[in-house]
């Protein structure tokens, strides 16, 4: 995961400041983190950072949102919606899991320290999964989906597949095992193909 990448829209300082966020995290943690930190990596002075930014948490909640959406545009760029979805579900959990293990310390901080910033990071959260849960609709049941199914497939159903490929990530960073995501790709792809060929 690599937030420098990110899109170019974002405003210069801005960008500097999540791509800071990520590498100061991942070097020193983010409890460690202190906006001094990220003020110094982004080349920013202090008051640039509060220009955009109420909170290092806030700042977090952005770097958070910021991944997410790099995760769900590799998900995407690995999906073609004309071909049959069950011969590509399991490549897209390859490319998804493999790009979440390439940090493991970021990985650790974004999956836990999330949950640790109350409501404004759960509300965080929700919307990640929200996004991913309208993308796997839209490719099981979009206009150009193979198979058509008889009916599309209910957002409780894509919401259960995020919770539990959730689940299996979080076990893994618990386990100290980040590494070994790509190698849950064959569970991650069974469970999702049963999720969705059970839906009614």
């Amino acid at each position: 995961m690599d937030i420098a990448a990110s899109p170019t829209s974002l405003a210069e300082p801005r960008r500097r400041l999540l791509d800071a966020m990520s590498h100061t995290v991942a070097r020193k943690g983010y409890a460690g983190a202190t906006i001094g930190d990220l003020a110094a990596h982004a080349r920013v002075s202090r008051r640039t950072f509060y220009e955009h930014f109420a909170s290092k948490d806030e700042c977090l909640i952005a770097l958070y949102e910021a991944a997410s959406d790099q995760a769900l545009a590799v998900l995407q760029a690995a999906i073609d919606p004309e071909r049959d979805w069950h011969a590509q579900v399991e490549q897209a959990m390859s490319v998804y899991l493999s790009t979440l293990a390439c940090n493991p310390t970021l990985l650790r901080t974004l999956f836990i320290a999330i949950l640790g910033l109350g409501p404004e990071g759960l509300a965080a959260r929700r919307r990640a999964n929200r996004r991913l849960t309208e993308f796997i609709v839209a490719v099981v049941s979009g206009p150009a989906a193979r198979p058509r199914r008889a009916k599309p497939l209910p957002a409780s159903f894509a919401l259960a597949i995020v919770g539990a490929i959730n689940e299996l990530i979080l076990q893994a960073i618990e386990d100290d095992r980040v590494a070994e995501l790509p190698a849950l790709t064959g569970v991650a792809a069974q469970i999702a193909r049963a999720l969705i060929d059970g839906a009614a």
